[in-house]
């Protein structure tokens, strides 16, 4: 899949500013204060690099590809289950690690992931991670729900009512690895070993959970802001979510938690990807940089409730706190399955893998109601 990737940076040394910067990113991702005046880690950069940032706001992994695909981008904020994808596809550059001085600054379990880095090439900079967590309502659950089960089987909850229409799901192919993720512990006889590495066999049986949880989801959720107001006015008591939702609706004061259920937890490290022909590449180099100072990476890192891969950042940054990292799940990254994208060809299943073409068709299927 990915042998015929290019393996040399194409820039070699950073030249004068072209203007402008244009970047796809997770919403909340790239903010300017418009939302709130604390957050605004554009401003800065703009008056110091002299280059205009201009965002556009990609809510799936696979928009973003469509997005990087149609071209005329300098940079993407993809997760694990886009870049290997955008990397195979030669959409994206090897990155200059020595044009980037903070590289050495990052989190050594992220300097050579997986996701980011074939054959010893880098073709991003990390950017944030953090894990998908089960978030519930506390009138509900008075103790913390301890299983997944909750979202996939239908089942009563502890008030006693039953959980069908009061769930959700997410509405995403890479979900079929948190219904893998499930059975890997309920279904052990299947052999799961890696839930973004399915046998024919292992991948039906995630369908077949999908199909069942269905019938009890209220809303398969792509919009954080849209779960966040189903969670305060339309009766949804549990889904999979993201820290985001977690603290935004703390700081609204509502009876909100969340926890790794005994499953564990898939999840995601976004990394920052430069277009292999990338029109203002200069400009964004200047914002590879920038975006590893610690300042940026803490205020980010508080504005979305995701974990830093620079740690010098979880110390001294008065919006996050100096019990940010911790509170948004830094001492959980070994029990999270970081999203990656499924190939046929995988390590753990000897006859092979469904590679992930086939989970979108299916996904899309399930959703329809097929």
């Amino acid at each position: 899949m990915l042998g015929a990737a290019p393996a040399v940076a194409q820039v070699k040394s950073i030249g004068k500013s072209e203007g402008f910067v244009d970047i796809i990113a997770w919403p909340g991702y790239i903010e300017r204060g418009e939302t709130d005046k604390q957050y605004d880690w554009v401003t800065a950069f703009e008056e110091k690099s002299g280059c205009k940032v201009r965002v556009k706001a990609a809510g799936t992994s696979d928009e973003m590809v469509a997005l990087m695909n149609e071209g005329g981008f300098d940079l993407v904020t993809a997760s694990g289950d886009a870049s290997l994808r955008l990397i195979s596809g030669k959409r994206v550059q090897p990155v200059n690690i020595s044009l980037v001085p903070s590289w050495k600054t990052i989190d050594e379990r992220l300097q050579m992931a997986p996701w980011h880095t074939v054959d010893n090439v880098h073709y991003g900079v990390p950017y944030q991670w953090g894990s998908n967590v089960l978030m519930y309502n506390t009138n509900v659950f008075k103790e913390a729900p301890k299983s997944w089960n909750i979202v996939f089987e239908e089942t009563n909850l502890p008030d006693g009512k039953p959980n069908k229409g009061r769930v959700q799901a997410f509405d995403g192919p890479i979900y079929i690895a948190d219904a893998a993720l499930y059975l890997m512990k309920h279904q052990p006889q299947l052999g799961i070993k890696d839930p973004y590495e399915l046998t024919e066999v292992q991948y039906k049986a995630a369908l077949d959970l999908l199909r069942k949880q269905r019938g009890i989801v209220q809303r398969y959720w792509h919009d954080a802001m849209v779960q966040v107001d189903d969670f305060t006015n339309e009766g949804v008591v549990a889904s999979s979510s993201w820290p985001f939702q977690v603290n935004l609706l703390k700081s609204q004061n509502k009876s909100i938690a969340s926890i790794i259920p005994e499953e564990g937890a898939t999840g995601w490290a976004d990394t920052t990807m430069m277009h292999v022909d990338a029109p203002h590449p200069n400009c964004a180099y200047q914002w590879l940089e920038h975006s590893l100072s610690p300042k940026v990476q803490g205020d980010l890192a508080s504005w979305f409730g995701s974990v830093p891969p620079v740690l010098a950042a979880c110390k001294g940054n008065a919006l996050l706190g100096d019990d940010g990292c911790q509170t948004n799940g830094l001492g959980n990254f070994d029990k999270i399955r970081f999203w990656r994208t499924p190939v046929s060809k995988c390590t753990t299943q000897a006859e092979g893998c469904v590679p992930y073409y086939r989970w979108v068709t299916d996904y899309i299927a399930i959703l329809g109601g097929r």
